[in-house]
């Protein structure tokens, strides 16, 4: 059989060929799947270049028509394919990708991607456009995964994206902050001071609620008054409310129906301290002519109302408690100075810090950690060991404190 050659009489291999009018040379062949594809080149040496490629990626069973997949592509194939995600959890995915990965790094290749260039993603994010760690996860999580998808669709051989956070952490001797609860004396002192200022005092039953149920965020300003029964002293925690603020001095909030985890689903007893607050917020709300005005995803009636009875945002309670603290701190310090005594100085915390004070005066007076667990609303159980341990270590230094010269050693 005479085989084909092209202008400079070279011999060319089986579904090479080469068109005079065009004054290129193309490789056809077929994938697994039946499909014909087609490459293109200016020169024989530039064509057999990628027909290796190819060659190389059919043997390794790489999809050869994975050339032009960007990893957009890859993104709006992930999330077409993703089951499972809260709504919330799903939408706060989407806005992270739009904002900070469409438009730069999603537009790369998928096969042009390597380690070092999600290195260099990440160090972006963190230092020009000052992203936290913890922001840089969640963009992580998001496209950790549609890599994922990648290799297991036969895109590309290897995920660039494992362990490239970790190393970017180390790089920056990152260590994430471990949020701390509060001591009894500053627990104290933090409600003692809400109590008695009259600038502040309309947030006490707030806090006491966080403090009193170990509650999240999200649930406690999700709470309605059909959660709470009275008669039985019980709240049904069974839905939060997501925070969203896309655009500058705007937000949104909607409805998450499974909470954190369906583990976040629960019931939690009322104590006496917490029953008051409640009916002080009630009594409250009526005499300064508060009523619910915002209906979420068909969810209205909120427990804890702002003064235009819309529900509370995150970050307006977080600004409070910086307020309370700094207020109380500056005074508690003039009077230490007056009295001859150590001032007590509350440090800075956030609502979070208030579910784990809960949770630490919880595990210091409880014993079962599957009912912590249950209480906490943690999946997890490891989670809640973690916060177990770390209060009954505090409380066996103080025992041991205590009994220190009490033991007839020696």
């Amino acid at each position: 059989m005479q085989k084909r050659k092209d202008h400079k009489g070279r011999v060319l291999k089986d579904g090479e060929s080469y068109r005079n009018s065009e004054n290129r040379y193309s490789y056809r062949w077929t994938d697994k799947q039946g499909k014909r594809h087609s490459i293109y080149s200016q020169t024989l040496e530039g064509l057999r270049k990628r027909e290796a490629e190819i060659t190389n990626d059919i043997y390794e069973g790489i999809r050869t028509d994975s050339r032009n997949i960007t990893v957009n592509d890859m993104f709006q194939a992930w999330k077409n394919d993703k089951k499972g995600l809260r709504s919330s959890t799903r939408g706060n995915y989407t806005y992270m990708y739009e904002q900070y990965v469409r438009d730069g790094f999603g537009k790369t290749k998928l096969k042009d991607v390597r380690k070092s260039d999600v290195r260099r993603f990440y160090n972006e994010l963190h230092d020009t456009r000052n992203l936290s760690f913890n922001t840089i996860e969640i963009i992580h999580n998001v496209i950790h995964q549609l890599f994922a998808l990648a290799v297991d669709d036969e895109y590309i051989r290897n995920n660039p994206t494992d362990m490239a956070l970790k190393d970017c952490k180390l790089a920056h001797n990152y260590q994430r902050p471990k949020r701390h609860a509060l001591t009894i004396p500053e627990q104290t002192a933090f409600i003692e001071y809400i109590k008695n200022d009259p600038k502040f005092r309309h947030w006490l039953p707030l806090f006491t609620f966080f403090l009193g149920t170990g509650c999240r965020v999200s649930e406690v300003i999700a709470l309605r008054w059909e959660d709470i029964d009275f008669d039985d002293g019980i709240i049904n925690i069974n839905h939060g409310i997501t925070y969203y603020q896309r655009e500058e001095n705007k937000c949104y909030f909607s409805i998450s129906e499974d909470t954190k985890t369906e583990a976040g689903k629960r019931i939690i007893p009322m104590l006496s301290e917490v029953r008051q607050a409640l009916l002080n917020e009630r009594e409250y709300q009526k005499e300064a002519e508060i009523t619910c005005q915002v209906t979420i995803d068909g969810y209205t009636d909120f427990v804890f109302l702002n003064r235009y009875g819309n529900v509370h945002n995150p970050q307006t309670i977080n600004r409070a408690i910086s307020r309370i603290v700094q207020a109380h701190n500056i005074e508690e310090i003039e009077l230490a100075e007056k009295q001859k005594r150590e001032p007590v100085i509350i440090p800075h915390f956030s609502c979070h810090n208030l579910r784990h004070t809960f949770a630490t005066r919880y595990c210091e007076n409880e014993n079962n950690i599957k009912v912590i667990q249950e209480i906490l609303g943690h999946k997890d159980i490891a989670t809640t060991m973690d916060v177990y341990a770390e209060a009954t270590k505090d409380a066996k230094k103080k025992s041991f404190t205590e009994l220190d010269g009490k033991i007839k050693i020696t």
